[in-house]
């Protein structure tokens, strides 16, 4: 069981090893997208930080959610990184694991080369976040899990970020994200 336990701790330290090592800052876990698998890591809110700036989400460089939604993202934001293949698309979910979590999801795709984290973020090729709802759309239930989805059509590849979050009094929750990317 000890050499499980260990295994799993080189795992995880060659992960964030090979996160920083290209470029990520600290606080940002890799996550390795493998073509046609879903690939899945755990996470908890307790262990992410808080952004107070959330401007950068509004601004038309980037454009992932208005303003008007910034209170569903004032808690902890835990980042993974990833790369999504040429001619590929990612989807991306979190999934709490109390099934009546608020959790929101958001994620930027940029260049191989870019390593910007928000709020230090002044641009991206796109953006996308899924949140809750502020009211019920007609024919469409919605559950605690968030989802995105990236589209890379082009012969490049490209960094993908992820951030997990919550509203600002939810400081804590266990989630698994899921990448799933079909080429």
């Amino acid at each position: 069981m000890n050499r499980v336990l260990n295994l799993a701790g080189l795992w995880s330290l060659a992960l964030i090893t090979f996160a920083q090592g290209r470029g990520w800052p600290s606080g940002v876990t890799a996550v390795a997208s493998k073509s046609n698998e879903t690939v899945a890591v755990a996470g908890d809110l307790a262990s992410g930080k808080i952004i107070e700036d959330l401007s950068w989400a509004a601004n038309s460089s980037n454009a992932c959610f208005p303003a008007t939604q910034n209170l569903k993202f004032r808690g902890p934001h835990v980042f993974y990184a990833t790369t999504i293949a040429p001619r590929s698309v990612m989807k991306v979910s979190v999934k709490p694991e109390d099934g009546k979590a608020n959790l929101s999801l958001y994620g930027y795709m940029n260049g191989s080369q870019d390593f910007s984290l928000v709020p230090d973020l002044p641009r991206c090729i796109t953006c996308e976040a899924d949140h809750k709802w502020d009211r019920p759309w007609k024919g469409k239930a919605q559950t605690a899990e968030r989802t995105i989805e990236f589209r890379n059509p082009t012969a490049n590849t490209y960094n993908i970020l992820i951030g997990v979050t919550a509203p600002k009094d939810v400081t804590s929750g266990k989630f698994k994200v899921e990448i799933r990317t079909e080429s």
